[in-house]
């Protein structure tokens, strides 16, 4: 019997928080990944804007998606996120690309933007690889 392996979309709808937060992993690729979330009521803040830890929790999905799309187990070991411009509804849209990609360290710039392709936040994280093999083929 042929054992069955999942995708890594599948692998990070383990990622419940993001996932109950709404963050939908639209695109992965090598190194790659694109994520959104509908800013919806719960995510905005006291100053009525959506709130800097969901922003966060878009971008971090987005990371996780790119660093470990080469199957193997990677862990955010440090990452910061600058905000330029607020919103309050519509889509957020977050686009990773690794720009350091070594056996034990990976790099990942994140732009979010909203739906007219204005810059709201960047984040920059770095990953830790581990040798744990992940159940999805790597994105080549």
């Amino acid at each position: 019997m042929k054992e069955t392996k999942m995708t890594i979309q599948e692998f990070l709808q383990g990622d419940r928080f993001a996932l109950l937060a709404g963050v939908e992993l639209l695109e992965v690729g090598n190194g790659y990944a694109r994520a959104r979330m509908e800013i919806k009521p719960m995510h905005l803040n006291g100053g009525g804007v959506c709130q800097g830890g969901a922003i966060f929790t878009l971008a971090d999905l987005a990371f996780a998606a790119a660093t470990n799309s080469h199957a193997r187990l990677t862990f955010s070991i440090t990452s910061n996120i600058n905000f330029f411009k607020s919103e309050s509804h519509g889509f957020l849209y977050a686009k990773a690309r690794e720009v350091f990609n070594h056996k034990r360290l990976a790099n990942c710039e994140v732009q979010i933007t909203n739906e007219a392709g204005e810059l709201i936040a960047t984040f920059n994280g770095t990953g830790y690889r581990k040798d744990t093999a992940l159940p999805f083929e790597a994105i080549e």
